[in-house]
């Protein structure tokens, strides 16, 4: 995918395919590649929904933002961002352009809210605020949003409230939102979303309801880690 395809992208996808755990989300070191299982709260249900804005991230500015990435890390001495705190970001800031300093702390910022998550969902919290922290930088910050997703994620919002949590996945510039609701949410969510959302874009969103299922490799369903 990196060199054929010329997309510069990591091993999320294609570890958790693997090796995932039904019921339960996965906690990545994309660096050393171990893991960890996070169980997806009680009573909540998973809810991909496609704003049918067809994305191509090798055309985007996925790589743009990776090549944006790597030269803060260079500019701060650091092998990666993943080893940059936000203080030292802040304290760098006079010697980087607004662009690098706000890609950065978009990936500070979001690493720290990952691993915030995993102990959120060990006490089966529903990570609303958390997802929505992490949408919002994505929007503000990374800029890799589009009109479309953050509609989609203001019309779930709305349905939802703080009792749930929704965010736009994937690369960006398209494709996407993911949201963790309660069951008892997901009929209005449904209803929400298709009349709203076409009313709002020309466009009609597909809802899917998904579950994290066990991987295609997961020997005897054990973490590795």
């Amino acid at each position: 995918e990196n060199e054929f395809v010329g997309c510069n992208c990591g091993i999320m996808d294609q570890l958790v395919t693997s090796l995932g755990l039904e019921g339960h989300a996965m906690l990545l070191d994309c660096r050393s590649l171990t893991y960890q299982d996070a169980p997806i709260p009680k009573g909540m249900v998973i809810l991909v929904v496609n704003s049918n804005v067809q994305r191509r991230l090798v055309d985007s500015e996925y790589n743009a933002r990776r090549q944006q990435c790597e030269a803060v890390a260079r500019i701060l001495d650091a092998p990666a961002l993943r080893d940059v705190t936000l203080k030292q970001l802040n304290d760098a800031a006079e010697n980087l352009s607004e662009e690098q300093y706000r890609r950065a702390r978009h990936v500070i910022t979001e690493n720290a809210r990952t691993v915030a998550a995993m102990t959120a969902m060990q006490a089966n919290d529903a990570l609303g605020s958390l997802m929505g922290q992490s949408h919002d930088s994505l929007r503000d910050d990374y800029e890799v949003t589009t009109k479309e997703l953050d509609g989609l994620v203001s019309i779930i919002k709305g349905v939802i409230g703080d009792a749930g949590g929704v965010r736009m996945t994937g690369g960006g510039f398209g494709g996407c939102v993911v949201a963790l609701i309660p069951a008892d949410f997901e009929p209005a969510v449904i209803a929400a979303v298709g009349a709203q959302y076409s009313l709002q874009f020309g466009l009609e969103a597909a809802v899917y309801r998904c579950k994290a299922s066990t991987g295609a490799f997961r020997p005897n369903h054990r973490n590795l880690a």
